[in-house]
């Protein structure tokens, strides 16, 4: 996808986010490809520091609807931080990140799925019965090693680090992802 096209899902998050709040309105969007499924997470830093993030990790709806829908949820609805206040508005920065299909990793054992990880590359979903947790290929850049990554990640889904068991399933994806620059408002 082009970075054009990656400017306006930043500017679609924004708006839904300054709508949201009371602070604006939304546009009407009328370009077919935001008519496709896509799947999207929408960061929120505040003067760089992470704010709230949410997302889809398949598609399943329109983009347009996608990224609306995470803007505010990443605002509102993200259980790590209370909800985004007006004043907060001009310090938030916003991240779109757009999924790749998942793709199911082949694993017999836990070694076998450390090998298959791709640090920096990959977003990793990992589900074991009713748990479930994902990191974004950005998470990477604070635990690049495999075994921390994937420690977390079970950490994340509520399970001990050490845990392993023969029916845990990992999924892998990429993301392509625009950033604002750290404060919008100068």
């Amino acid at each position: 996808m082009s970075d054009e096209r990656g400017m306006l899902l930043l500017a679609i998050a924004r708006e839904s986010l300054a709508v949201a709040l009371g602070l604006g309105r939304e546009e009407v969007r009328d370009e077919p490809w935001l008519r496709e499924q896509g799947a999207t997470f929408i960061t929120l830093r505040e003067r760089g520091d992470l704010r709230g993030c949410v997302g889809t990790i398949r598609a399943w709806r329109p983009l347009l609807d996608d990224v609306r829908s995470n803007a505010r949820a990443a605002a509102f609805s993200d259980t790590r931080f209370p909800p985004v206040r007006p004043v907060e508005y001009p310090d938030i920065s916003m991240e779109v990140s757009l999924l790749s299909a998942c793709e199911p990793l082949e694993l017999s054992c836990e070694e076998e799925a450390l090998a298959q990880l791709r640090p920096g590359i990959d977003g990793i979903v990992f589900e074991v019965g009713e748990r479930r947790s994902t990191f974004l290929p950005q998470v990477w850049e604070q635990l690049p090693d495999p075994w921390d990554f994937l420690a977390h990640l079970k950490h994340k889904a509520g399970l001990p680090v050490s845990f392993w068991d023969p029916g845990i399933k990992l999924w892998r994806y990429t993301v392509t992802k625009w950033a604002e620059p750290g404060n919008p408002s100068g």
